[in-house]
């Protein structure tokens, strides 16, 4: 296994809220914001306040095997965690940002214990909760980090299962982001039903008469 990468996070977003009285801190992330496929995955997480140190990293810069044991530590150690999706209907309907604040309140509202303040990607949440939302927090903030990594788990897992029921596509491979073997298929099968049909790439693909050749989501 490749060694953990030298970006380390630290508690220095949470400390803002701790010295405020606010020791139940959510971090936010999501995975999939730029795909063509899928669903946008929102993760909420409140770890313990003891400012302990953990191998949590932002997902990106881990391997897939690296992701699936840090998540599972994610789980083991939080106070709580949530994840929520929202799916192409949701997507085009609201746009990508929209439906990544809804997923993430969703995440937010289910969270027992409750937050008492939250610490974003650089997500600006509408929320009565006090909110950091620093850029590449993912990378920074522990909290961020942990939430990071079970999005991007969750959301995999959700893409090896569309890529059983949508054969062709290649969903386990690239995701559902614009990879050109995704390019390829969209060509040859056409649109599916679980692609966001308002992002320009596939809403050209429609424009030009390819329809959908699966039953809508259900």
């Amino acid at each position: 296994m490749p060694p953990v990468p030298s970006v380390t996070p630290d508690w220095a977003y949470e400390r803002q809220h701790w010295r405020r009285g606010y020791f139940r801190v959510a971090g936010v992330d999501e995975a999939g914001r730029g795909a063509w496929a899928g669903p946008v995955t929102v993760a909420a997480v409140i770890l313990p306040g003891l400012a302990t140190d953990y191998p949590f990293r932002d997902s990106k810069q881990l391997t897939a095997a690296q992701r699936e044991e840090y998540a599972a530590e994610v789980r083991r150690v939080a106070l709580a965690y949530a994840v929520e999706h929202a799916w192409p209907d949701e997507i085009d309907r609201l746009n990508i940002l929209g439906a990544t604040h809804a997923a993430a309140l969703r995440a937010l509202e289910r969270l027992t214990p409750p937050p008492q303040a939250l610490v974003t990607d650089y997500l600006k949440l509408r929320t009565a909760l006090p909110l950091s939302a620093p850029p590449k927090a993912d990378a920074l903030s522990y909290s961020v980090a942990a939430a990071s990594l079970l999005a991007k788990t969750e959301r995999d897992a959700v893409m090896r299962e569309l890529d059983a029921q949508y054969p062709g596509y290649g969903f386990a491979s690239h995701k559902g982001y614009g990879a050109p073997a995704h390019r390829a298929a969209l060509e040859e099968l056409g649109v599916s039903a679980v692609h966001r049909r308002s992002f320009a790439p596939i809403r050209r693909l429609l424009e030009d008469g390819e329809g959908s050749l699966f039953p809508a989501w259900a």
